[in-house]
């Protein structure tokens, strides 16, 4: 199962409006639970390498792939909300994790301030559970700021970003 496939699943399952759905393939376990179709929960997913396990009520659908080699990326993990007065919009933790700006210790960040970014583009690493999740830009726009450190802990709902929409 790739992240297409996944978008597709997941596309299918908010047009059917179909509130729990499981799936094991390939030895990759997925499990969708939504409360309603304003409110969907989260994805979550299981493999050999370990389990992703995302928090109850969040605003956006979000999956974590694992695969045998343990890694894993979120699709559609931004929870992005527009501050009326500013017209700013912060990107928020859609898990409970470890923020790291690049790939890794030698890559380049993601993203700097000032960057203009394109919906889907990978804007960090979230680590949680030895599995890293991509988390990508919902909106497009020009990082205004990077709120954690690289390395710093986050919890759900923590503002990593702030995009001014473009």
């Amino acid at each position: 199962m790739d992240l297409s496939d996944l978008k597709d699943i997941l596309r299918t399952l908010e047009e059917q409006d179909i509130t729990e759905f499981e799936l094991e393939q390939d030895g990759v376990k997925l499990r969708v639970c939504r409360t309603s179709r304003k409110n969907p929960a989260p994805a979550t997913s299981s493999g050999p390498g370990g389990e992703a396990v995302a928090p109850p009520g969040a605003s956006e659908p979000s999956a974590a792939v694992a695969g045998s080699s343990g890694a894993a990326t979120a699709a559609g993990a931004v929870a992005a909300r527009a501050s009326a007065e500013s017209g700013h919009t912060d990107v928020k933790s859609p898990i409970v994790g470890t923020f790291y700006r690049a790939p890794d210790p030698n890559s380049p960040p993601f993203v700097n301030v000032g960057d203009r970014v394109r919906v889907g583009q990978v804007l960090c690493i979230i680590e949680a559970m030895k599995l890293m999740n991509e988390i990508e830009a919902e909106i497009a726009g020009e990082v205004l700021t990077i709120h954690p450190e690289s390395g710093q802990p986050v919890q759900y709902g923590d503002a990593l970003f702030t995009i001014r929409p473009s």
